[in-house]
């Protein structure tokens, strides 16, 4: 496994000084605030679906703007913004089980115990498949909550 997590961080870093760069903040956003670059994070818990929201139908919350599909999306997340705010700030949630922030791919999740995982996914690898790979969700995700709470801190 720790092969597996070398070649995955080596591999990310690579394309991070490429097209995904690495964000600086606890937050994978844009310089724009805006989370999940664009899509709703109501569409994804309850719904399992990756919808792109509008800017119609937005919130701010601690300074960062999310988008909806709808006013009853909207609503929902205002009632409880804490429940849909996605896991390690947004970024690769197999990344942070292997110590590194890394950009996502906003088609790539998955919704696991009323949670979602967003996953990078590029030419060179899919991270989800990786994750998917590995068949035990509590270990990946007791190591990557442990990973998180230093990464939110630092500047990768």
């Amino acid at each position: 496994m720790k092969i597996l997590k070398s070649i995955f961080v080596a591999t990310l870093f690579l394309a991070s000084l490429t097209s995904f760069g690495q964000d600086k903040k606890a937050n994978n956003i844009d310089n724009s605030n805006i989370a999940l670059q664009g899509y709703s994070p109501v569409s994804y818990l309850d719904l399992n679906l990756a919808q792109r929201g509008s800017k119609s139908h937005k919130s701010t919350y601690e300074g960062i703007v999310y988008y909806f599909t709808s006013d009853t999306q909207k609503s929902t997340f205002d009632s409880n913004p804490k429940k849909y705010l996605p896991q390690y700030g947004g970024y690769c949630a197999f990344g942070t089980y292997a110590g590194a922030k890394f950009r996502v791919d906003p088609n790539k999740f998955l919704v696991m115990n009323n949670k979602y995982y967003l996953f990078l996914n590029n030419v060179e690898l899919d991270a989800k498949q990786l994750w998917l790979k590995e068949k035990n969700d509590q270990k990946l995700i007791s190591t990557a909550n442990n990973n998180w709470k230093k990464l939110k801190k630092t500047y990768n």
